[in-house]
């Protein structure tokens, strides 16, 4: 049974098994809606082979080479917030595409049979190579270099999965393509749509992009995607026009904390960022939709999901791996008994505490420096 120990200090976690109680810790579903659905929430988007570089002084100039001595391997791109959702206690099912190659292999067993992501709606492409990402994180940021192929034609479904999505009380998409057709029927059935997107290396920024928020109901991208879609010059007047178009907006400000204007509701709300050392940023601003999305099905006002989702996303980025740095409830629950953070910054945290399940363990799986051989 977790304990308080002092005001607005986490309660000191029971120990039991790694991420125990993820069901037990579920978001709370809303009165009067009747049985749940099989899923909280349900993604579908590309997975990324991440590599991460740690500890670096800063990127290489040509001709150079640098060595360090930290490396992390994770899924990355959608894994990243299915992964911080599921450690959550949310149901997550994910419809990807993922290679028949050991990356491809690594990334199936990681999450579905670690993470505990319903891999029921993906598939294995043969003969596609995965996508892989690596990151080089340095001074609490992060460059990033890609390989991707696109799907083969014939394997290629453009709505994700080939049928009808199972039913969820939340979808995630991404904006920076046209929406899944499925995306109108589910909305209509009640689910709650939020909407993400990637950066555009294009430089286009193209304003359809934007017209697609008519059909989500919740919008959180980066303060850099939010200032170049709409042409401003602060993530504050980003979120003003932002909230023009859709019903709730929220401009991850990375360091700075977040902006969030439901412009339904008539409320505007801000938080800080977590005052933590930052080894690395990989997959943050995921981990920080991850909890923001909890926190809206856990029914919590629009401050409290704000610190909740900041609360998340600064608790990865003490550790290297992207997605598998994502915390699980021990974490939350062990956090700031290090004395890393202020009594006065704990305080605004512990409406947190009746989330945490009785058995919250915070030896969690993270990511490996290198991929384990095939059994």
């Amino acid at each position: 049974m977790t304990q308080q120990t002092a005001p607005g200090r986490a309660p000191v976690p029971s120990l039991a098994e790694p991420c125990a109680g993820r069901e037990a810790a579920g978001a709370r579903p809303p009165a009067g809606r009747g049985p749940a659905p099989a899923l909280d929430v349900f993604l579908t988007g590309q997975v990324f082979m991440d590599m991460i570089f740690t500890g670096l002084p800063g990127l290489p100039p040509p001709g150079t080479e640098i060595v360090t001595d930290g490396l992390g391997s994770a899924p990355g791109g959608v894994a990243n917030i299915a992964v911080a959702m599921s450690r959550l206690g949310l149901r997550v099912g994910l419809a990807a595409p993922f290679g028949d190659d050991m990356f491809g292999s690594y990334l199936w067993r990681t999450l579905a049979e670690q993470e505990g992501v319903d891999l029921g709606p993906s598939r294995r492409v043969p003969g596609w190579s995965t996508p892989v990402t690596v990151s080089m994180a340095y001074d609490s940021d992060r460059s990033m270099v890609t390989f991707e192929r696109p799907v083969p034609a014939a394997q290629a479904g453009p709505d994700g999965p080939g049928a009808p999505p199972p039913a969820a009380r939340a979808c995630v998409v991404d904006v920076d393509r046209p929406l899944p057709s499925w995306t109108a029927g589910m909305r209509e059935r009640g689910t709650l749509v939020f909407g993400d997107l990637g950066w555009d290396q294009t430089g286009a920024w193209p304003a359809e992009v934007l017209d697609r928020l008519a059909h989500v109901d919740a919008f959180l991208p980066n303060a850099a995607e939010a200032m170049s879609y709409t042409r401003t010059r602060s993530p504050a007047e980003a979120a003003e026009a932002l909230a023009e178009r859709v019903p709730l907006v929220v401009v991850k400000c990375g360091g700075d904390g977040a902006i969030a204007i439901d412009s339904a509701a008539g409320e505007r709300a801000e938080t800080r960022a977590l005052p933590v050392r930052a080894l690395d940023p990989t997959g943050a601003g995921d981990v920080f939709a991850a909890g923001f999305v909890f926190a809206t099905l856990a029914g919590l006002a629009l401050p409290e999901r704000l610190r909740f989702a900041n609360l998340c996303a600064g608790l990865s980025v003490r550790h290297r791996s992207g997605s598998l740095g994502s915390p699980c409830w021990g974490e939350i629950a062990a956090f700031g008994e290090s004395g890393e953070v202020p009594e006065s910054v704990l305080a605004d945290y512990a409406f947190v505490i009746p989330f945490i399940p009785e058995a919250a363990d915070d030896t969690v799986v993270r990511a490996e420096p290198t991929l384990r051989r095939e059994g």
